[in-house]
């Protein structure tokens, strides 16, 4: 099995701005020869600290806490590359919009995405929230239905269950044919706080 090198745990978010700076060098370096296939970092939210982890082609994954970070970096390093690496600076644009998103500025995001952690119907679904108008809910029925397997309801909750990029693909949005919430993966407060914000807009 894979294992995530020893660099991508050896910084941490309280290092100096020494150790930040050189962090810094040290990713572009490794980037410019082309040593870096995952660059991360962490971004505190209403709904947590964020895991944010992007590949060339833009952001491939969003983990909430409750997920755990270390172990969503080990499939990151297993499912894509190992050469992994934190690098703040490059997500300055990423944590920008969901910055704004939380204070009620944005309602859209304009981020380059990679989808490459989901195919076949998932990724069908996935591309059917990004539909989902803010401050507006869907069912997971109707989803269903749009992404082409009406009968496929559970296959839906799945889909957005391992959905790699939530919050910008608005899987909360996705609620129970009643109107209740369901299920989350940041879990169900997560859930209810987006929700929250997205309606109080």
């Amino acid at each position: 099995m894979t294992t995530v090198p020893d660099i991508v745990y050896a910084l941490s978010s309280s290092d100096s701005a020494v150790e930040q700076r050189l962090r810094e060098r040290l990713a572009a370096a490794a980037a410019e020869a082309g040593l870096l296939d995952v660059a991360y970092r962490t971004l505190d939210t209403p709904v947590g600290s964020l895991l944010l982890a992007s590949t060339d082609r833009g952001l491939v994954r969003i983990a909430f806490p409750r997920q755990d970070h270390d172990v969503v970096l080990q499939a990151l390093a297993e499912q894509i590359s190992p050469r992994i690496l934190r690098a703040p600076a490059r997500f300055d644009a990423v944590a920008r919009e969901i910055e704004e998103y939380f204070r009620g500025e944005r309602t859209t995001f304009d981020l380059p995405l990679d989808f490459r952690l989901s195919t076949g119907f998932r990724r069908s679904v996935l591309s059917r929230l990004v539909d989902i108008e803010y401050g507006h809910t869907a069912s997971y029925s109707a989803i269903a239905a749009a992404a082409g397997s009406a009968r496929a309801v559970r296959a839906v909750g799945t889909a957005c269950a391992l959905n790699p990029l939530p919050i910008v693909v608005p899987c909360h949005r996705v609620v129970r044919s009643d109107g209740s919430m369901g299920q989350y993966a940041g879990g169900p407060e997560a859930k209810s706080i987006l929700l929250a914000l997205e309606a109080a807009a």
